[in-house]
């Protein structure tokens, strides 16, 4: 996908060190946040718009 050229992804401080299920997520493109499985780096990828990525953030916290 062009528009995931030059992604950095990281994975969240929270995620497990011993293979646990972890997602990725590159917020470093402009207008889009990426987010991919980290044992299918290969596989899909879901695009959010940077509102509604803060948005699902913001309501994953408060729960």
């Amino acid at each position: 996908m062009a528009e995931l050229t030059g992604a950095r992804w990281r994975t969240s401080t929270r995620s497990s060190t011993n293979g646990g299920d972890c997602v990725e997520v590159a917020d470093n493109l402009p207008g889009l946040v990426a987010v991919r499985d980290s044992k299918d780096r290969d596989g899909g990828v879901l695009i959010f718009g940077p509102a509604a990525w803060r948005t699902f953030v913001a309501s994953t916290r408060s729960h």
